[in-house]
């Protein structure tokens, strides 16, 4: 990714900004560099290469590392990690932290202890910016979670302010809708729908009749 100011990217290359990332909408190619508690070094993330491997891609900002809530979100995403990586996900937390402060941080912080997803670095805040979970003033990332398809579509975004955690619950179970829909296309899920439950097939037929549809 290139430089670029407020809301939108500008691409040198092509001469065209790119607006932030939209849900509905595919993303733009971008990669970070990582440091990976699995392998105990340091690597980088892609994009195109995730695209390429047909995997899906969750991205879990935060605001920095050794702080409070933080590592309480990323010990619970790695409660779900391994289910996720199972369904085809592929995690990252990431934050303006550089790769180097992931790893003092991940092997200091006992809550940490479990964390074996990818950890990735943007310390000049291009990604978190392009996401809308910039924050200028602090120089930090607001608590943003996106989900993006094998196609590169942004399917799923939520945002909170510093001071609320999230629920990782939460996450897999929309991951979980997500998986579903892909190879359902035609379907919706209704609140709170997890696998095995009914699902809704929209048309004239279930318009001021859903409750019907959903016990039918």
């Amino acid at each position: 990714m290139h430089d670029h100011e407020h809301e939108h990217e500008y691409d040198e290359e092509c001469c065209i900004e790119v607006p932030e990332a939209t849900v509905g909408q595919e993303v733009v190619d971008f990669s970070m560099k990582v440091y990976d508690p699995t392998e105990g070094g340091f690597g980088e993330m892609s994009m195109e290469e995730i695209q390429k491997a047909g995997k899906w891609t969750i991205l879990v900002f935060y605001p920095a590392d050794f702080t409070f809530v933080c590592p309480t979100e990323l010990a619970d995403l790695a409660t779900k990690h391994a289910e996720l990586s199972k369904m085809g996900f592929e995690v990252f937390s990431v934050s303006t932290d550089t790769e180097f402060a992931h790893l003092a941080w991940r092997n200091s912080e006992r809550l940490l202890e479990n964390v074996k997803f990818k950890m990735a670095a943007d310390p000049t805040g291009q990604v978190a910016r392009y996401f809308g979970v910039y924050d200028p003033e602090a120089g930090l990332a607001l608590r943003g979670t996106f989900i993006i398809n094998p196609d590169g579509v942004l399917v799923s975004k939520e945002v909170n302010f510093y001071n609320v955690g999230r629920n990782a619950d939460e996450l897999l179970r929309k991951c979980q809708a997500n998986l579903h829909l892909r190879e359902h296309p035609a379907e919706a899920c209704p609140a709170k729908w997890t696998p095995g439950e009914k699902t809704l097939t929209p048309s004239e037929k279930i318009v001021g009749n859903v409750y019907d549809a959903l016990k039918g």
